[in-house]
């Protein structure tokens, strides 16, 4: 196992300056999630600590050890790339040991642990086989089987489900957890999908324009975003952004007056007497029907909600709806059944609900 740290790594291409100033610490075992939307420089990186770039300045360091100058074959590190890259006219069996034979492993120690890789990938009926004659899932699994018996201090893994199904995602995402239960290698991950990043990571690193918005466990980052652009980046659907104005004892969006029982407090930031304006957020999941809801003294009433439109998602509902002049989100279960053109009142739990600064985005309570 490994620890990783970067020290304040910047990385420019032609001069065009992608990571700004990048500081990031992996314990050892850790598995750590890099999540943002494309060109936020997550991908690179992944490629600045594999060695398949140079920093431009800062430093890389791999258990206690600077690596910047360390050619990539010398850092101990195992990548699985999204386009499998595998050797298209060797077998299963060849792809998978062809790092060790290079490295000069005996024969015994190949054996066994191509055996213990292909047990847990399930690719022990597929060792004859070449990368043509098999699935995408199956070719992802050679992929992360040459990872393994490496026995790498790290394993990088660079968006390795995108190419897969919808159904073929959610096994793999599986296997890859179980693979981490197994050995416990500190891993970083990188993807663009926040329900890979939601389920797979201990920690998630959200990044944008080069930099690290936020990071902690994915509950944190769900429940507590830092920002506006972390609060809608996470989460499917994304959080509701309304514009609002807080008061200190209510916040008003339109003509709705939303009462405040223990949200707020005046310590950490000034609301005057005639209010701020501010970006309110709820998440859809959130909100409830008021017709099934206990009146609770955090529950505060939305009502005369229209519905606009109606999207059956299994047990639960994903209702398009207005409120104060402005579109949400809502998804409720299936007790709910109003549909397009009515209106229904709608509660919402006032504790797990955010106020943004308009101007900067910052969560004013977080």
């Amino acid at each position: 196992m490994a620890n990783i740290r970067l020290k304040n790594i910047y990385k420019s291409f032609d001069g065009l300056e992608v990571l700004h100033n990048l500081d990031l610490k992996v314990v050892d075992g850790e598995f750590v999630v890099l999540v943002g939307p494309s060109g936020c420089g997550k991908s690179t990186t992944l490629r600045l600590i594999a060695g398949l770039e140079e920093v431009t300045s800062g430093e890389i360091q791999i258990n206690d050890r600077a690596v910047n100058d360390l050619e990539p074959r010398y850092r101990n590190i195992a990548m699985v790339f999204q386009n499998y890259a595998l050797y298209p006219h060797k077998n299963v069996r060849e792809n998978i040991v062809f790092g060790l034979q290079r490295a000069g492993a005996s024969r015994e120690l190949i054996a066994e642990r191509l055996g213990k890789a292909s047990k847990i990938l399930g690719l022990e009926e597929l060792l004859d086989r070449r990368p043509s004659q098999l699935s995408g899932g199956q070719r992802q699994r050679v992929a992360m089987g040459r990872a393994i018996v490496r026995d790498a201090d790290v394993f990088l893994f660079d968006e390795p489900l995108s190419n897969l199904d919808a159904k073929l995602r959610y096994q793999m995402r599986s296997e890859i957890i179980r693979i981490h239960r197994e050995y416990r290698t500190t891993s970083i991950y990188v993807t663009h999908d926040q329900t890979e990043a939601m389920t797979l990571g201990e920690r998630v690193v959200v990044m944008r324009d080069g930099i690290i918005e936020q990071q902690g466990n994915p509950m944190e980052i769900y429940l507590k975003p830092a920002n506006i652009f972390v609060a809608t980046f996470i989460g499917s659907p994304s959080m509701n952004i309304l514009d609002a104005r807080l008061f200190p004892g209510w916040v008003e969006v339109g003509e709705q007056r939303l009462p405040l029982k223990r949200k707020v407090d005046q310590g950490h930031i000034l609301i005057p007497e005639h209010g701020r304006d501010i970006k309110f957020g709820i998440r859809p999941d959130f909100f409830l029907d008021a017709r099934f809801s206990k009146s609770r003294v955090d529950l505060a009433r939305i009502e005369n909600v229209r519905i606009d439109l109606v999207e059956s998602l299994g047990f639960d509902r994903e209702f398009s709806i207005h409120a104060g002049g402005q579109a949400m989100k809502a998804r409720l279960d299936l007790r709910t059944m109003a549909g397009e053109g009515e209106t229904i009142d709608l509660c919402v739990d006032m504790d797990m609900t955010h106020f943004f600064d308009p101007d900067t985005g910052r969560n004013l309570f977080v």
